[in-house]
């Protein structure tokens, strides 16, 4: 997608703090973070959202959730983390491109908000 802000993150179009990449996946650090750790990471193919998600991408599911724990693990957050998808406009989605924010090294309540 040409005016999407995650593909031109993905894209290398626009900088980011990178955390991790491969051929599939970029992770970098929230520019406005709401715990000491929290990163995003997002599949290089554009997907609007969890809604937009099939069967056919549970492979890429799997390889985010994957690389999620071993970048938790290497950053100290053997406290926990919470991983959070926002879908559409009342979840609060602001950008049109599956994404995961990880948040960690802080409590976390519940519900949150």
């Amino acid at each position: 997608m040409n005016d999407c802000l995650f593909c031109k993150i993905a894209a290398g179009e626009i900088p980011s703090n990178k955390l991790y990449e491969d051929d599939q996946l970029l992770a970098f650090y929230d520019i406005d973070p709401q715990a000491p750790v929290h990163f995003l990471v997002i599949p290089k193919k554009h997907i609007e959202s969890a809604a937009a998600l099939t069967e056919a991408d549970g492979a890429l599911l799997g390889h985010i959730f994957a690389v999620i724990a071993r970048l938790c693990g290497e950053l100290g957050c053997e406290g926990g983390y919470r991983v959070v998808s926002n879908v559409g406009e009342d979840g609060g989605q602001s950008v049109k491109h599956l994404h995961f924010h990880v948040l960690a090294k802080r409590s976390l309540a519940w519900p949150p908000g």
